[in-house]
């Protein structure tokens, strides 16, 4: 059952413990068999899952995996991160026509993707409604980075995501915040998600979050999905604005998961219709 988001905690722990544990982590083998049925939810559910090329924590390369955890979720939007290689050619890695015809899943289609299957890295899963405008972020920063802002109309009303993977840098995950913010702010109100691996498991004044309370505050609930084997940092997120599109959230932590990749997939419920609702009240008093 998701659990309605707590409020903030003191900050994690930082990367000393973090890279003790990935270290440790490294020689944990074994890997069930995957599943192939896909668990639809009720309701509208997001979820995001960086894949991590679809290496597991058993260094093993097995699409096949992130196809049956992503069909585990049962999420009607998710969004993947590493999803394709990263460097040269950014070949595709993943079974699309296989998400299509077990779970529904299509992938929003994305300019310059002639051998991958996203924008730098980013895919966009959708089941059901329609894609009315993609728009691909170049993010600032060290590393090649981006973000894809989709506007959807889904039969509970319209919804935008923004799907994006942050730099490992602090200084760029700021700078990457003030572009997706930049961006954001720039189109129609509409109820709106942020959802990636953000890359930040600090919440206090040195959190690159924090360029996005003001828009996204307060934000939403901090769940560890970082290592998979034993998460401690939460760096995969879903944010929202307004607050009240989130119903719940919680980590999608299987057995399955803990293997197919280096993170677990976070998934919320989402409730368009209570966001346009305080998206409305606004409006009214602002006026």
């Amino acid at each position: 059952m998701l659990k309605t988001p707590p409020s903030e905690p003191k900050r994690l722990r930082g990367d000393r413990l973090r890279a003790r544990l990935v270290r440790a982590l490294k020689q944990a083998g074994g890997a069930p068999r995957p599943a192939v049925a896909c668990a639809p939810a009720a309701g509208t559910l997001v979820a995001s899952y960086n894949v991590h090329k679809c290496v597991g924590t058993d260094n093993r390369f097995d699409p096949g995996r992130i196809a049956a955890v992503i069909g585990e979720i049962g999420a009607d939007i998710i969004a993947l991160q590493e999803a394709e290689a990263r460097y040269g050619k950014r070949a595709a890695l993943l079974d699309l026509p296989r998400l299509e015809r077990d779970c529904g899943l299509l992938a929003v289609p994305v300019a310059g993707a002639a051998n991958g299957h996203g924008w730098r890295g980013n895919v966009l899963l959708v089941r059901g409604g329609i894609v009315q405008d993609v728009h691909q972020i170049r993010l600032p920063g060290v590393e090649p980075r981006g973000a894809l802002v989709v506007d959807l109309e889904l039969k509970e009303g319209p919804l935008r995501i923004v799907a994006a993977h942050l730099g490992l840098l602090r200084r760029s995950r700021e700078l990457q915040a003030d572009a997706i913010l930049s961006a954001v702010q720039g189109r129609s109100e509409r109820p709106t998600l942020v959802v990636g691996d953000l890359n930040e498991w600090r919440v206090g004044d040195r959190s690159a979050l924090r360029r996005f309370a003001p828009a996204f505050g307060p934000l939403a609930a901090v769940l560890p999905s970082f290592p998979s084997r034993l998460p401690v940092f939460a760096l995969d997120r879903i944010l929202a604005r307004p607050h009240g599109l989130i119903a719940g959230i919680e980590v999608h932590d299987s057995t399955l998961a803990r293997t197919a990749s280096d993170h677990l997939p976070v998934k919320a419920l989402i409730d368009i219709a209570a966001a346009l609702a305080e998206l409305g009240s606004g409006a009214r008093m602002a006026a």
